[in-house]
């Protein structure tokens, strides 16, 4: 399973959902997205690197995060 870190009003967090859905038309993704703003713990780790594909607590991918860089991840 994966996590997605994202927060509201974010273009980078929406360029990143788009790509998840992408990718999920070729391999399936399961994710749960949180909002790092109904953390305080959450928003301090995450703040500045959102947003923030993890996969069993393992960072995968931050930042702009796009279809390439989204594929070749799961391929690892």
């Amino acid at each position: 399973m994966f996590t997605l870190y994202t927060r509201s009003n974010c273009p980078l967090c929406d360029e990143a959902k788009l790509m998840i859905q992408l990718v999920n038309e070729e391999i399936p993704l399961l994710y749960t997205e949180i909002d790092i703003e109904s953390d305080d713990t959450l928003n301090e780790k995450y703040m500045l690197m959102i947003p923030v594909l993890e996969k069993d607590n393992n960072l995968l991918l931050y930042g702009n995060i796009g279809y390439v860089d989204l594929m070749e991840a799961l391929e690892t």
